[in-house]
């Protein structure tokens, strides 16, 4: 496993990334409501991803002074341009650069996520949302045509709801999953272990059995 700091700019947002031993893709992590690349649930969920062989960057969206403004928190166009320039400086690193992305995006960080795919579809092959609200992407959701799966908790009540109409507005492959029993941040028993089978079972459907597919189609046949 290779971990390092790594500076997003043009600001110079701080992120983390970590590389296991023959990585077969990259989620970059969008943190929601105010939350950093420090979020214990998201480390989580990179540290099981990273034992499945899957790259992770955590990185801070916002600025320590911008953060004091609770309107940043909300403002998914913001928080997607920085999504976006994350994605950009991966591509930059030799030694994650070729990987297939996919974005993992937490309570308005799901929005942002879900607008910088619709912006990357070129680069972006799967978003997965813990307990977000895609709906705040608005208009966007039928441009989105990135496989996206929804995951809500059980008891996160209203959420669940707005869960359902942001799925029914996604323009591509979708899915929604509930946990049951779950509130918004999977505290309780076993919730964030199911999140983490789930997130980690549509990256490796669509990201690394893609990823793998393609290799091989562009490998040529034994004898030609």
């Amino acid at each position: 496993m290779v971990s390092r700091e790594m500076w997003i700019p043009p600001l110079g947002l701080a992120g983390t990334l970590n590389r296991p031993d023959e990585a077969r893709a990259l989620v970059i992590f969008a943190h929601g409501s105010g939350s950093s690349q420090f979020s214990p649930r998201n480390i989580q969920v990179a540290e099981a991803l990273n034992r499945r062989g899957i790259a992770t960057l955590l990185f801070d969206l916002l600025l320590p002074q911008e953060e004091e403004d609770r309107q940043n928190v909300f403002d998914i166009a913001l928080l997607s341009q920085r999504l976006k320039q994350a994605v950009h400086r991966v591509a930059e690193e030799p030694d994650v650069n070729f990987l297939p992305i996919g974005l993992f995006g937490a309570s308005t960080g799901a929005a942002a996520a879900l607008v910088a795919a619709s912006g990357l579809s070129d680069r972006i092959g799967a978003v997965v949302s813990r307990g977000g609200r895609p709906d705040l992407a608005g208009d966007v959701l039928p441009l989105v045509k990135i496989p996206t799966l929804l995951i809500v908790g059980g008891a996160d009540y209203g959420v669940i709801e707005l869960n359902q109409q942001a799925l029914e507005r996604l323009g591509g492959e979708k899915s929604i999953q509930i946990v049951p029993g779950a509130t918004h941040l999977f505290e309780e028993a076993g919730a964030l272990d199911a999140v983490i089978e789930l997130a980690a079972g549509w990256f490796e459907s669509h990201l690394v059995a893609g990823n793998l597919r393609a290799t091989k189609a562009d490998k040529p046949d034994a004898g030609q």
